[in-house]
Protein backbone atom coordinates (compact mmCIF):
# COMPACT_ATOMS: atom_id res chain seq x y z
CA UNK A 1 0.00 0.00 0.00
CA UNK A 2 2.84 2.36 0.83
CA UNK A 3 4.55 1.62 -2.46
CA UNK A 4 1.35 2.37 -4.38
CA UNK A 5 0.88 5.54 -2.31
CA UNK A 6 4.39 6.70 -3.20
CA UNK A 7 3.79 6.00 -6.89
CA UNK A 8 0.48 7.90 -6.90
CA UNK A 9 2.05 10.77 -4.92
CA UNK A 10 4.83 10.98 -7.52
CA UNK A 11 2.24 11.09 -10.32
CA UNK A 12 0.34 13.80 -8.43
CA UNK A 13 3.53 15.84 -7.97
CA UNK A 14 4.31 15.57 -11.68
CA UNK A 15 0.71 16.54 -12.48
CA UNK A 16 0.84 19.63 -10.25
CA UNK A 17 4.23 20.70 -11.61
CA UNK A 18 3.13 20.24 -15.22
CA UNK A 19 -0.18 22.07 -14.67
CA UNK A 20 1.64 24.93 -12.98
CA UNK A 21 4.05 25.09 -15.92
CA UNK A 22 1.15 25.16 -18.39
CA UNK A 23 -0.93 27.66 -16.44
CA UNK A 24 1.82 30.03 -15.31
CA UNK A 25 3.89 30.23 -18.49
CA UNK A 26 4.80 33.88 -19.05
CA UNK A 27 3.83 35.49 -22.37
CA UNK A 28 2.22 32.37 -23.81
CA UNK A 29 -0.48 32.65 -26.40
CA UNK A 30 -4.09 31.82 -25.60
CA UNK A 31 -6.59 31.14 -28.40
CA UNK A 32 -10.23 32.00 -27.87
CA UNK A 33 -12.92 29.99 -29.69
CA UNK A 34 -16.17 31.94 -30.14
CA UNK A 35 -19.45 30.69 -31.61
CA UNK A 36 -21.04 32.73 -34.42
CA UNK A 37 -24.56 33.10 -35.73
CA UNK A 38 -24.84 32.83 -39.54
CA UNK A 39 -25.50 36.57 -39.95
CA UNK A 40 -22.49 37.50 -37.80
CA UNK A 41 -20.33 35.00 -39.65
CA UNK A 42 -21.35 36.53 -42.99
CA UNK A 43 -20.60 40.04 -41.69
CA UNK A 44 -17.10 39.07 -40.55
CA UNK A 45 -16.31 37.32 -43.82
CA UNK A 46 -16.98 40.53 -45.75
CA UNK A 47 -13.84 42.16 -44.34
CA UNK A 48 -11.37 42.41 -41.50
CA UNK A 49 -13.19 43.20 -38.23
CA UNK A 50 -12.28 45.99 -35.84
CA UNK A 51 -11.25 45.01 -32.30
CA UNK A 52 -11.69 47.59 -29.56
CA UNK A 53 -10.13 47.20 -26.09
CA UNK A 54 -11.42 49.14 -23.09
CA UNK A 55 -8.00 48.82 -21.41
CA UNK A 56 -5.14 49.16 -23.92
CA UNK A 57 -1.83 47.48 -23.19
CA UNK A 58 -3.19 44.45 -21.31
CA UNK A 59 -3.42 42.14 -24.31
CA UNK A 60 -1.98 41.90 -27.80
CA UNK A 61 -4.55 40.49 -30.22
CA UNK A 62 -3.55 38.33 -33.17
CA UNK A 63 -5.33 37.81 -36.47
CA UNK A 64 -8.97 36.79 -36.13
CA UNK A 65 -9.83 33.77 -38.31
CA UNK A 66 -13.41 32.97 -39.27
CA UNK A 67 -14.46 29.32 -39.54
CA UNK A 68 -17.83 27.71 -40.20
CA UNK A 69 -19.94 28.56 -37.15
CA UNK A 70 -17.15 30.10 -35.06
CA UNK A 71 -14.01 32.23 -35.12
CA UNK A 72 -10.64 31.94 -33.40
CA UNK A 73 -8.66 34.81 -31.95
CA UNK A 74 -5.17 34.44 -30.43
CA UNK A 75 -4.20 36.81 -27.63
CA UNK A 76 -0.96 37.33 -25.73
CA UNK A 77 -0.50 39.06 -22.36
CA UNK A 78 1.46 42.30 -21.99
CA UNK A 79 0.76 43.15 -18.35
CA UNK A 80 -1.59 42.05 -15.53
CA UNK A 81 -5.08 43.49 -15.61
CA UNK A 82 -8.64 43.19 -16.94
CA UNK A 83 -9.56 43.64 -20.59
CA UNK A 84 -12.83 43.79 -22.49
CA UNK A 85 -12.58 43.26 -26.25
CA UNK A 86 -15.39 44.23 -28.59
CA UNK A 87 -15.48 42.66 -32.07
CA UNK A 88 -17.04 45.02 -34.66
CA UNK A 89 -17.86 44.24 -38.29
CA UNK A 90 -17.21 46.65 -41.19
CA UNK A 91 -20.50 48.45 -40.48
CA UNK A 92 -19.48 49.10 -36.88
CA UNK A 93 -21.99 46.64 -35.45
CA UNK A 94 -20.94 44.68 -32.38
CA UNK A 95 -20.52 40.99 -33.17
CA UNK A 96 -19.18 39.72 -29.83
CA UNK A 97 -17.78 41.00 -26.55
CA UNK A 98 -15.03 39.04 -24.80
CA UNK A 99 -13.71 39.43 -21.25
CA UNK A 100 -10.18 38.48 -20.24
CA UNK A 101 -8.01 38.73 -17.17
CA UNK A 102 -4.22 38.55 -17.13
CA UNK A 103 -2.72 37.21 -13.93
CA UNK A 104 0.46 38.42 -12.21
CA UNK A 105 2.51 35.68 -13.90
CA UNK A 106 1.14 36.29 -17.37
CA UNK A 107 -1.63 33.71 -17.41
CA UNK A 108 -4.58 34.67 -19.62
CA UNK A 109 -8.03 33.78 -18.24
CA UNK A 110 -11.07 33.74 -20.50
CA UNK A 111 -14.00 34.71 -18.26
CA UNK A 112 -16.55 33.60 -20.84
CA UNK A 113 -15.45 29.98 -21.21
CA UNK A 114 -13.20 29.39 -18.21
CA UNK A 115 -10.26 28.76 -20.53
CA UNK A 116 -6.74 29.80 -19.64
CA UNK A 117 -3.18 29.65 -20.91
CA UNK A 118 -2.11 26.02 -21.19
CA UNK A 119 -5.59 24.58 -20.60
CA UNK A 120 -5.07 21.84 -23.19
CA UNK A 121 -1.91 20.71 -21.47
CA UNK A 122 -3.71 20.64 -18.13
CA UNK A 123 -6.53 18.48 -19.50
CA UNK A 124 -4.07 16.06 -21.09
CA UNK A 125 -2.08 15.88 -17.84
CA UNK A 126 -5.17 15.21 -15.70
CA UNK A 127 -6.29 12.46 -18.10
CA UNK A 128 -2.86 10.83 -18.06
CA UNK A 129 -2.83 11.08 -14.26
CA UNK A 130 -6.04 9.06 -13.91
CA UNK A 131 -4.81 6.53 -16.47
CA UNK A 132 -1.58 6.18 -14.46
CA UNK A 133 -3.53 5.73 -11.21
CA UNK A 134 -5.63 3.02 -12.86
CA UNK A 135 -2.52 1.21 -14.07
CA UNK A 136 -0.91 1.46 -10.61
CA UNK A 137 -4.02 0.13 -8.85
CA UNK A 138 -4.55 -2.76 -11.26
CA UNK A 139 -0.85 -3.61 -11.25
CA UNK A 140 -0.70 -3.87 -7.45
CA UNK A 141 -3.91 -5.89 -7.40
CA UNK A 142 -2.41 -8.37 -9.87
CA UNK A 143 0.82 -8.56 -7.87
CA UNK A 144 -1.06 -9.57 -4.71
CA UNK A 145 -0.66 -13.35 -4.88
CA UNK A 146 -0.39 -16.17 -2.40
CA UNK A 147 -0.43 -15.15 1.24
CA UNK A 148 0.26 -11.52 0.21
CA UNK A 149 -3.26 -11.39 -1.25
CA UNK A 150 -4.79 -11.33 2.23
CA UNK A 151 -4.38 -7.66 3.07
CA UNK A 152 -6.65 -4.64 3.46
CA UNK A 153 -4.58 -2.93 0.76
CA UNK A 154 -5.85 -5.50 -1.76
CA UNK A 155 -9.40 -4.28 -1.11
CA UNK A 156 -8.30 -0.69 -1.74
CA UNK A 157 -6.51 -1.65 -4.96
CA UNK A 158 -9.57 -3.54 -6.18
CA UNK A 159 -12.23 -0.97 -5.29
CA UNK A 160 -10.36 2.14 -6.34
CA UNK A 161 -9.03 0.59 -9.53
CA UNK A 162 -12.69 0.55 -10.61
CA UNK A 163 -13.15 4.21 -9.63
CA UNK A 164 -9.90 5.37 -11.25
CA UNK A 165 -10.58 3.38 -14.44
CA UNK A 166 -14.07 4.86 -14.80
CA UNK A 167 -12.70 8.36 -14.10
CA UNK A 168 -9.93 7.85 -16.66
CA UNK A 169 -12.51 6.82 -19.28
CA UNK A 170 -14.56 9.91 -18.44
CA UNK A 171 -11.50 12.12 -18.86
CA UNK A 172 -10.73 10.50 -22.20
CA UNK A 173 -14.35 11.02 -23.24
CA UNK A 174 -14.02 14.73 -22.38
CA UNK A 175 -10.44 15.46 -23.45
CA UNK A 176 -10.21 13.72 -26.84
CA UNK A 177 -13.29 15.43 -28.42
CA UNK A 178 -12.15 18.76 -26.97
CA UNK A 179 -8.68 18.40 -28.48
CA UNK A 180 -10.11 17.38 -31.85
CA UNK A 181 -12.89 20.01 -31.85
CA UNK A 182 -12.02 22.73 -29.32
CA UNK A 183 -14.81 24.96 -30.60
CA UNK A 184 -17.46 22.49 -29.43
CA UNK A 185 -16.56 22.52 -25.71
CA UNK A 186 -15.17 24.86 -23.07
CA UNK A 187 -13.25 24.59 -19.84
CA UNK A 188 -16.24 25.43 -17.65
CA UNK A 189 -17.93 22.17 -18.64
CA UNK A 190 -14.62 20.35 -18.30
CA UNK A 191 -14.14 21.76 -14.79
CA UNK A 192 -17.60 20.58 -13.83
CA UNK A 193 -16.79 17.04 -14.95
CA UNK A 194 -13.45 16.98 -13.11
CA UNK A 195 -14.73 18.19 -9.74
CA UNK A 196 -17.91 16.12 -10.03
CA UNK A 197 -16.13 12.81 -10.66
CA UNK A 198 -17.85 11.17 -7.67
CA UNK A 199 -21.29 12.28 -8.88
CA UNK A 200 -20.61 10.95 -12.36
CA UNK A 201 -19.32 7.66 -10.92
CA UNK A 202 -22.56 7.30 -8.95
CA UNK A 203 -24.62 7.87 -12.07
CA UNK A 204 -22.61 5.48 -14.24
CA UNK A 205 -22.57 2.69 -11.66
CA UNK A 206 -26.20 3.12 -10.63
CA UNK A 207 -27.58 0.16 -12.68
CA UNK A 208 -25.10 -2.46 -11.37
CA UNK A 209 -25.34 -1.02 -7.84
CA UNK A 210 -29.13 -1.26 -7.79
CA UNK A 211 -28.98 -4.77 -9.29
CA UNK A 212 -26.46 -5.85 -6.62
CA UNK A 213 -28.62 -4.33 -3.89
CA UNK A 214 -31.72 -6.10 -5.22
CA UNK A 215 -30.00 -9.50 -5.42
CA UNK A 216 -28.53 -9.05 -1.93
CA UNK A 217 -31.95 -8.24 -0.54
CA UNK A 218 -33.49 -11.26 -2.31
CA UNK A 219 -30.84 -13.59 -0.88
CA UNK A 220 -31.42 -12.14 2.57
CA UNK A 221 -35.17 -12.72 2.33
CA UNK A 222 -34.47 -16.34 1.38
CA UNK A 223 -32.08 -16.57 4.35
CA UNK A 224 -34.84 -15.42 6.71
CA UNK A 225 -37.00 -18.27 5.44
CA UNK A 226 -34.42 -20.73 6.75
CA UNK A 227 -32.91 -18.91 9.74
CA UNK A 228 -34.24 -17.10 12.78
CA UNK A 229 -34.94 -13.36 12.24
CA UNK A 230 -31.97 -12.13 14.26
CA UNK A 231 -30.24 -8.76 13.77
CA UNK A 232 -27.17 -10.37 12.17
CA UNK A 233 -29.42 -12.11 9.64
CA UNK A 234 -30.81 -8.88 8.14
CA UNK A 235 -27.50 -7.17 7.34
CA UNK A 236 -27.77 -7.97 3.63
CA UNK A 237 -31.30 -6.59 3.49
CA UNK A 238 -30.20 -3.42 5.31
CA UNK A 239 -27.23 -2.90 2.96
CA UNK A 240 -29.42 -3.45 -0.11
CA UNK A 241 -32.01 -0.92 1.08
CA UNK A 242 -29.31 1.64 1.99
CA UNK A 243 -27.67 1.30 -1.43
CA UNK A 244 -30.95 1.85 -3.24
CA UNK A 245 -31.92 4.79 -1.00
CA UNK A 246 -28.44 6.29 -1.39
CA UNK A 247 -28.63 6.13 -5.17
CA UNK A 248 -32.19 7.53 -5.15
CA UNK A 249 -31.19 10.45 -2.91
CA UNK A 250 -28.20 11.19 -5.11
CA UNK A 251 -30.36 11.07 -8.25
CA UNK A 252 -32.75 13.56 -6.65
CA UNK A 253 -30.08 15.94 -5.35
CA UNK A 254 -28.03 16.02 -8.55
CA UNK A 255 -31.09 17.06 -10.57
CA UNK A 256 -32.05 20.02 -8.37
CA UNK A 257 -32.24 23.41 -10.07
CA UNK A 258 -30.18 26.17 -8.47
CA UNK A 259 -30.46 29.97 -8.55
CA UNK A 260 -27.95 31.98 -6.56
CA UNK A 261 -24.50 33.53 -6.48
CA UNK A 262 -21.36 31.81 -7.70
CA UNK A 263 -20.16 31.37 -4.10
CA UNK A 264 -23.46 29.75 -3.09
CA UNK A 265 -23.24 27.47 -6.10
CA UNK A 266 -19.72 26.42 -5.14
CA UNK A 267 -20.81 25.66 -1.57
CA UNK A 268 -23.77 23.61 -2.78
CA UNK A 269 -21.61 21.77 -5.31
CA UNK A 270 -19.06 21.02 -2.58
CA UNK A 271 -21.78 19.52 -0.37
CA UNK A 272 -23.13 17.42 -3.25
CA UNK A 273 -19.63 16.24 -4.12
CA UNK A 274 -18.99 15.40 -0.46
CA UNK A 275 -22.14 13.27 -0.34
CA UNK A 276 -21.20 11.53 -3.57
CA UNK A 277 -17.63 10.98 -2.35
CA UNK A 278 -18.78 9.33 0.90
CA UNK A 279 -21.19 7.08 -1.01
CA UNK A 280 -18.60 6.18 -3.66
CA UNK A 281 -15.97 5.47 -0.99
CA UNK A 282 -18.13 2.87 0.73
CA UNK A 283 -19.28 1.54 -2.65
CA UNK A 284 -15.63 1.03 -3.67
CA UNK A 285 -14.85 -0.65 -0.36
CA UNK A 286 -17.86 -2.94 -0.75
CA UNK A 287 -17.00 -3.73 -4.37
CA UNK A 288 -13.38 -4.41 -3.47
CA UNK A 289 -14.41 -6.67 -0.59
CA UNK A 290 -16.84 -8.66 -2.74
CA UNK A 291 -14.35 -9.15 -5.59
CA UNK A 292 -11.55 -10.12 -3.18
CA UNK A 293 -13.92 -12.43 -1.31
CA UNK A 294 -14.97 -14.23 -4.49
CA UNK A 295 -11.37 -14.54 -5.70
CA UNK A 296 -10.25 -15.86 -2.31
CA UNK A 297 -13.09 -18.40 -2.15
CA UNK A 298 -12.30 -19.75 -5.63
CA UNK A 299 -8.55 -19.99 -5.02
CA UNK A 300 -6.86 -23.39 -5.09
CA UNK A 301 -3.63 -23.62 -3.02
CA UNK A 302 -0.65 -25.32 -4.70
CA UNK A 303 -0.41 -29.06 -4.17
CA UNK A 304 2.75 -28.79 -2.05
CA UNK A 305 1.30 -28.05 1.37
CA UNK A 306 2.64 -29.60 4.55
CA UNK A 307 -0.25 -28.48 6.77
CA UNK A 308 -3.95 -27.77 6.23
CA UNK A 309 -5.65 -25.80 9.01
CA UNK A 310 -9.41 -26.09 9.53
CA UNK A 311 -10.85 -23.23 11.65
CA UNK A 312 -13.70 -24.52 13.82
CA UNK A 313 -17.18 -23.29 14.61
CA UNK A 314 -20.23 -24.48 16.53
CA UNK A 315 -21.32 -28.13 16.23
CA UNK A 316 -24.27 -30.16 17.52
CA UNK A 317 -24.65 -31.53 21.05
CA UNK A 318 -24.47 -35.12 19.77
CA UNK A 319 -21.01 -34.43 18.32
CA UNK A 320 -22.14 -34.40 14.67
CA UNK A 321 -21.09 -31.56 12.39
CA UNK A 322 -23.67 -29.11 10.99
CA UNK A 323 -23.51 -28.35 7.24
CA UNK A 324 -21.38 -25.21 7.76
CA UNK A 325 -18.59 -26.97 9.66
CA UNK A 326 -18.91 -30.17 7.62
CA UNK A 327 -18.35 -28.13 4.46
CA UNK A 328 -15.03 -26.84 5.86
CA UNK A 329 -13.84 -30.31 6.84
CA UNK A 330 -14.96 -31.85 3.54
CA UNK A 331 -13.06 -29.15 1.65
CA UNK A 332 -9.90 -29.83 3.68
CA UNK A 333 -10.22 -33.59 3.12
CA UNK A 334 -10.73 -33.06 -0.62
CA UNK A 335 -7.64 -30.85 -0.75
CA UNK A 336 -5.66 -33.51 1.16
CA UNK A 337 -6.73 -36.29 -1.26
CA UNK A 338 -6.10 -34.13 -4.35
CA UNK A 339 -2.59 -33.29 -3.18
CA UNK A 340 -1.77 -36.90 -2.35
CA UNK A 341 -2.99 -38.04 -5.76
CA UNK A 342 -1.03 -35.39 -7.66
CA UNK A 343 2.22 -35.31 -5.68
CA UNK A 344 2.11 -38.21 -3.22
CA UNK A 345 2.58 -35.77 -0.33
CA UNK A 346 0.43 -36.37 2.74
CA UNK A 347 -0.16 -33.11 4.60
CA UNK A 348 -0.96 -32.83 8.29
CA UNK A 349 -4.54 -31.75 8.95
CA UNK A 350 -4.97 -29.38 11.91
CA UNK A 351 -8.63 -29.13 13.01
CA UNK A 352 -8.65 -26.10 15.27
CA UNK A 353 -11.19 -25.08 17.92
CA UNK A 354 -11.69 -25.23 21.67
CA UNK A 355 -14.73 -26.33 23.65
CA UNK A 356 -17.61 -23.89 24.01
CA UNK A 357 -19.99 -23.78 26.95
CA UNK A 358 -22.73 -25.60 25.03
CA UNK A 359 -20.42 -28.10 23.32
CA UNK A 360 -19.75 -31.62 24.63
CA UNK A 361 -16.13 -31.68 23.43
CA UNK A 362 -13.60 -29.37 21.73
CA UNK A 363 -14.49 -28.49 18.14
CA UNK A 364 -11.13 -29.89 17.04
CA UNK A 365 -12.00 -33.30 18.52
CA UNK A 366 -15.37 -33.38 16.75
CA UNK A 367 -13.67 -32.54 13.45
CA UNK A 368 -11.01 -35.18 14.06
CA UNK A 369 -13.65 -37.86 14.50
CA UNK A 370 -15.31 -36.83 11.26
CA UNK A 371 -11.98 -36.81 9.40
CA UNK A 372 -11.31 -40.38 10.52
CA UNK A 373 -14.67 -41.43 9.06
CA UNK A 374 -13.47 -39.78 5.82
CA UNK A 375 -10.54 -42.25 5.83
CA UNK A 376 -7.89 -39.71 6.74
CA UNK A 377 -5.04 -41.48 8.64
CA UNK A 378 -5.23 -40.62 12.34
CA UNK A 379 -1.47 -39.99 12.53
CA UNK A 380 -1.96 -37.19 9.98
CA UNK A 381 -4.45 -35.32 12.20
CA UNK A 382 -3.04 -32.87 14.76
CA UNK A 383 -5.99 -31.35 16.66
CA UNK A 384 -5.63 -27.91 18.29
CA UNK A 385 -8.11 -27.71 21.20
CA UNK A 386 -7.43 -24.36 22.91
CA UNK A 387 -8.55 -21.62 20.52
CA UNK A 388 -11.71 -19.54 21.02
CA UNK A 389 -11.77 -17.47 17.81
CA UNK A 390 -10.33 -17.36 14.30
CA UNK A 391 -7.20 -15.45 15.27
CA UNK A 392 -6.42 -18.01 17.98
CA UNK A 393 -7.15 -20.82 15.48
CA UNK A 394 -4.18 -19.67 13.45
CA UNK A 395 -1.97 -18.56 16.34
CA UNK A 396 -2.22 -21.86 18.23
CA UNK A 397 -2.09 -23.90 15.01
CA UNK A 398 1.09 -21.99 14.19
CA UNK A 399 2.64 -23.27 17.42
CA UNK A 400 1.91 -26.86 16.34
CA UNK A 401 3.40 -26.17 12.91
CA UNK A 402 6.58 -24.65 14.33
CA UNK A 403 6.97 -27.58 16.70
CA UNK A 404 6.36 -30.20 13.97
CA UNK A 405 7.94 -28.70 10.84
CA UNK A 406 9.00 -25.04 11.17
CA UNK A 407 9.51 -24.50 7.43
CA UNK A 408 6.31 -26.25 6.44
CA UNK A 409 3.99 -24.76 3.82
CA UNK A 410 0.48 -24.01 5.05
CA UNK A 411 -3.02 -23.98 3.58
CA UNK A 412 -6.36 -23.56 5.29
CA UNK A 413 -9.90 -24.64 4.43
CA UNK A 414 -12.93 -22.75 5.66
CA UNK A 415 -16.35 -21.58 4.51
CA UNK A 416 -16.27 -19.69 1.20
CA UNK A 417 -17.35 -16.32 2.62
CA UNK A 418 -14.79 -16.68 5.44
CA UNK A 419 -11.64 -17.25 3.35
CA UNK A 420 -10.43 -13.67 2.90
CA UNK A 421 -10.91 -12.66 6.52
CA UNK A 422 -9.30 -15.91 7.65
CA UNK A 423 -6.32 -15.03 5.45
CA UNK A 424 -6.05 -11.69 7.25
CA UNK A 425 -6.09 -13.53 10.58
CA UNK A 426 -3.41 -15.95 9.37
CA UNK A 427 -1.17 -13.03 8.43
CA UNK A 428 -1.80 -11.44 11.84
CA UNK A 429 -0.78 -14.73 13.47
CA UNK A 430 2.49 -14.78 11.51
CA UNK A 431 1.56 -17.54 9.07
CA UNK A 432 2.05 -17.51 5.30
CA UNK A 433 -1.00 -19.53 4.35
CA UNK A 434 -3.23 -19.83 1.29
CA UNK A 435 -6.89 -20.61 1.72
CA UNK A 436 -9.70 -22.33 -0.10
CA UNK A 437 -13.43 -22.26 0.47
CA UNK A 438 -16.06 -24.93 0.95
CA UNK A 439 -19.51 -24.82 -0.55
CA UNK A 440 -22.14 -22.55 0.99
CA UNK A 441 -25.82 -22.26 0.18
CA UNK A 442 -26.43 -19.33 -2.18
CA UNK A 443 -28.89 -17.62 0.14
CA UNK A 444 -26.48 -17.78 3.08
CA UNK A 445 -23.31 -16.50 1.38
CA UNK A 446 -24.11 -12.77 0.75
CA UNK A 447 -25.35 -11.93 4.24
CA UNK A 448 -22.55 -13.89 5.89
CA UNK A 449 -19.94 -12.23 3.72
CA UNK A 450 -21.26 -8.77 4.58
CA UNK A 451 -20.85 -9.70 8.25
CA UNK A 452 -17.27 -10.64 7.43
CA UNK A 453 -16.75 -7.23 5.78
CA UNK A 454 -18.07 -5.49 8.88
CA UNK A 455 -15.70 -7.57 10.99
CA UNK A 456 -12.73 -6.75 8.76
CA UNK A 457 -13.24 -3.00 9.07
CA UNK A 458 -14.46 -2.90 12.67
CA UNK A 459 -10.96 -2.54 14.07
CA UNK A 460 -9.84 -0.12 11.34
CA UNK A 461 -12.52 2.55 11.64
CA UNK A 462 -10.00 5.26 12.58
CA UNK A 463 -7.85 4.58 9.51
CA UNK A 464 -10.94 4.42 7.31
CA UNK A 465 -12.26 7.76 8.62
CA UNK A 466 -8.87 9.42 8.13
CA UNK A 467 -8.59 8.15 4.56
CA UNK A 468 -12.16 9.24 3.83
CA UNK A 469 -11.45 12.69 5.29
CA UNK A 470 -8.42 13.13 3.01
CA UNK A 471 -10.48 12.18 -0.05
CA UNK A 472 -13.26 14.56 1.00
CA UNK A 473 -10.76 17.39 1.49
CA UNK A 474 -9.32 16.80 -1.99
CA UNK A 475 -12.68 16.92 -3.78
CA UNK A 476 -13.88 19.85 -1.65
CA UNK A 477 -10.79 21.77 -2.73
CA UNK A 478 -11.57 21.00 -6.38
CA UNK A 479 -15.16 22.19 -5.95
CA UNK A 480 -14.19 25.49 -4.29
CA UNK A 481 -11.18 26.35 -6.43
CA UNK A 482 -12.02 25.20 -9.96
Amino acid sequence: MRQAGREIALCAAILIAFCALCRLTVFSRYTAYVDLYPTAEAALRRGAPVIEADEPGVLRVGELTVHEGYFTMPVQPDRPGEAMLRILDLSGNSVETLFFRVGPLGTVFDRRTGGFTGDRGVMIAVTLFWIAVSVIMVSHYRQAKGAAFYAHSTIYFTGFSIFSAVTALLMLFVTLPWLLHPESRNMLSNFNIINSASQLFMRITMPPTVLFAFLTAVSNIELLRHEKPRLQNVLGLAVGVLLILGEALGFYLFRLDFAGSERQWRILNTLLNSYATVFVYFLCMLSGSVICGIRAARHQPPADRDFIIIPGCWFRADGSLPPLLRGRVDRAAALWRKQKKETGREAFLIPSGGQGKDEPMPEAEAMKRYLITCRIPEDKILPECRSRNTLENFAFSGEIIRHTLPEGKVAFATTSYHVFRSGLMAVSAGLEAEGTGGKTRWWFWPNAFLRECAGMFRNRWKQELLFLFLILAFFAMLSMLL
